[in-house]
């Protein structure tokens, strides 16, 4: 979505994951969100299909959800649904980088008979970059052996 200076502001994104999908697939789709989170706003809704994440307790059963969960702290994203969704389990997501870019989310009803159910909300802010005047080191250019030598001379 293009805001005001016509650029890229927020990237909206619907996801399904087949429960039964491969590794390299995933792989894939972790890969696409790092490169969206880093480079505009993304606003990601779909199923996910990890049933076995506990909201509460933050825990899971399986490698492949503890790598889902991996990939959405990495790149920062917080989950806007909170609500049990399907058979107890929360598997519709909506995941953002920024909770102030939606608001007024709802969750009821179904499209025909899918067993998935109808989430909306308003996209209410506008993404502005800023300059940051933080100064970063660039640790692969570091010289460790010096910083050792210099951490020994120390008393």
């Amino acid at each position: 979505m293009k805001g005001k200076a016509n650029k890229a502001d927020v990237v909206v994104g619907v996801y399904y994951r087949p429960p039964s999908q491969e590794n390299d697939t995933d792989e894939l789709f972790y890969k696409e969100l790092r490169d969206i989170s880093r480079s505009a706003a993304p606003v990601l809704m779909g199923d996910f299909n990890f049933p076995d994440i506990n909201r509460e307790y933050h825990t899971m059963n399986t490698n492949k959800t503890r790598k889902f969960l991996k990939h959405v702290e990495d790149n920062l994203l917080v989950q806007v649904t909170k609500e049990v969704i399907r058979k107890g389990v929360l598997l519709e997501l909506l995941l953002m980088n920024k909770e102030e870019l939606v608001g007024e989310v709802v969750i009821g009803g179904c499209l025909g008979h899918s067993d998935h159910e109808v989430v909306e909300f308003q996209i209410v802010g506008e993404r502005r970059k800023t300059t940051s005047k933080t100064s970063t080191l660039d640790m692969e250019r570091a010289n460790f052996g010096l910083l050792k030598e210099l951490v020994c001379k120390v008393p």
